[in-house]
């Protein structure tokens, strides 16, 4: 699994290693049982602290996107695409996504636009390729 994170974005470096997690996710490069790199190795490949690391692997454990023992490691959750989702994961999203469609507002991106945006990306995590982008 490679991780393209943006140093000089304001979203903070855990956000970004959840986010495409998340990503990989819903356009199939990881699957259910898959495993994920140690926090130690993922630190290493990315030349950051394993700390930050540890911190998204823990939200996207939370989140129930994975799971971490000791045998296994970190792994995607078996359930991932079921209701593994902890108590208010729904609103959580949904804030998020408001978030972000408050933003194409106050840029003045058309509704069609935006509408477009997210047919787009759902159909290409449908087809295993979500548009990055």
């Amino acid at each position: 699994m490679q991780l393209l994170l943006d140093l000089d974005s304001e979203v903070p470096i855990y956000q970004q290693i959840r986010d495409r997690v998340v990503e990989a996710i819903a356009d199939g490069a990881l699957e259910p049982g898959d495993s994920l790199p140690s926090t130690r190795q993922c630190a290493v490949d990315l030349a950051i602290n394993f700390h930050t690391v540890n911190k998204a692997y823990d939200l996207l454990r939370r989140e129930g996107f994975i799971r971490v023992n000791r045998r296994s490691g970190a792994v995607v959750h078996p359930d991932v695409r079921g209701a593994t989702a902890g108590p208010g994961a729904g609103p959580d999203w949904e804030r998020r996504l408001r978030t972000l469609l408050a933003e194409a507002v106050v840029r003045g991106v058309p509704d069609e636009e935006v509408a477009g945006c997210v047919r787009a990306t759902l159909d290409g995590f449908a087809a295993g390729g979500g548009d990055r982008g």
